[in-house]
């Protein structure tokens, strides 16, 4: 399987990921001329983990988004349903307690995690509202979720010009630096059909979670979503 459609079948995601472990997060800086790295950080201070909380980061990959939160002292559990992510996670990263899981039927028990974090892997999930809902459910009262996501551009000249990116540019891109160019194409694509700021926040609210805000990155190309559990 080289990509997955936009249906996102859990099963052709997870392989279109097991496929791009290798070279993920280095396909990811250069596709993002370096944004990712700064987007790491704005989430790692938007979760604000402490020493002795629990965070919760989903979609985790190799493991990589974790390490700040486990600098910061806190008990992080990175989970993923791509084995081939969490393999080379698990190479890299060996101390990582890494657990292979469904966003949308997580094998954790009912309010463990004061925080959950999720970073570019909400639009890859076909049940976007379970997943938020099973979110909650893993969350203790007064816990927070941070969301960080691709979005919409705020500013119209640049809206047209990112989309323009993604269509034509990333995926010659992704040829000269990805082992499965063909799986940036589907990213492309589930970037652009992807609801905007408010709507997400809507879906939140939905889910059940309090307080839903975002702040906007590198001009709302990406979104960073903060919300709290009842």
């Amino acid at each position: 399987m080289s990509r997955a459609s936009l249906d996102k079948q859990p099963h052709e995601v997870a392989a279109m990921f097991d496929g791009v472990a290798a070279k993920y997060d280095l396909t990811n800086d250069v596709l993002s001329l370096g944004q990712a790295r700064l987007w790491r950080k704005a989430v790692a201070r938007a979760v604000d983990a402490r020493a002795g909380e629990r965070v919760l980061d989903l979609a985790a990959g190799t493991g990589t988004s974790s390490l700040p939160f486990q600098a910061a002292g806190a008990y992080v559990v990175p989970c993923d349903f791509s084995l081939g992510m969490l393999r080379e996670g698990k190479r890299r990263h060996p101390r990582l307690p890494l657990t292979a899981g469904d966003a949308t039927r997580l094998p954790f028990a009912d309010g463990v995690f004061d925080a959950v974090t999720i970073s570019f892997g909400l639009r890859n999930i076909q049940d976007t509202q379970g997943a938020l809902r099973e979110m909650l459910r893993v969350t203790r009262p007064g816990g927070r979720v941070v969301i960080c996501e691709f979005s919409h551009p705020t500013w119209e000249p640049f809206r047209t010009v990112y989309s323009e990116y993604l269509m034509r540019a990333l995926p010659p891109i992704a040829t000269s630096v990805s082992s499965n160019p063909d799986a940036y194409v589907y990213l492309a694509e589930s970037i652009r059909a992807w609801p905007d700021q408010p709507r997400l926040a809507a879906r939140l609210r939905s889910a059940g979670w309090e307080r839903p805000a975002w702040r906007n990155l590198t001009g709302g190309v990406v979104a960073l979503h903060r919300a709290y559990k009842p």
